[in-house]
């Protein structure tokens, strides 16, 4: 009978290979996970407009909103998307016409909109932006900057197909 010597080393590169291979002893490849889509935030909707008006800029600007949108799953920037941007400013409170704009994300996804400082409102300064288009799902954000002396503010979108 032959004899059959287990060492330290020889358990552990047979442990790792199970480990590795699964108890299958078959390779498995790997598994790309799927970007996920962005979920609309409590409070994102809050003082929506439809159809707000595509904008080079709100008010007298001094504050920068900006993001990328992009398509879940696979990532891939979306060129064309419009995004509104509202909040409490300086100018003017989130409720009011001239408080809100949209803008188009450009080939690489990504979106800038310049607009008046943002303030706080209930405490807290923080915009909105929604995805509101018939492509993919629609997407309230309700980001909340750090400091109130923060002079932009950055928020992404992942959207799922409709």
């Amino acid at each position: 009978m032959p004899t059959i010597l287990f060492t330290r080393r020889s358990l552990l590169v047979a442990g790792s290979a199970v480990v590795a291979t699964g108890l299958s002893g078959q390779r498995v490849p790997a598994q790309a996970h799927g970007l996920a889509p962005t979920a609309s935030m409590r409070g994102g909707s809050n003082n929506y407009r439809p159809g707000a008006p595509i904008v080079d800029r709100i008010g007298n600007g001094g504050f920068w909103m900006t993001g990328t949108v992009r398509r879940a799953g696979d990532g891939a920037p979306l060129a064309g998307q419009r995004i509104q941007i509202w909040a409490h400013t300086t100018e003017g409170h989130e409720r009011d016409a001239h408080s809100h704009g949209a803008t188009l994300t450009d080939t690489n996804g990504v979106f800038r909109l310049e607009m008046p400082q943002i303030v706080p409102a209930f405490g807290q300064p923080h915009g909105h932006l929604a995805y509101d288009s018939d492509e993919f799902k629609t997407v309230f954000l309700r980001p909340v900057m750090s400091s109130a002396k923060d002079s932009s503010l950055t928020a992404d979108f992942i959207l799922q197909p409709v």
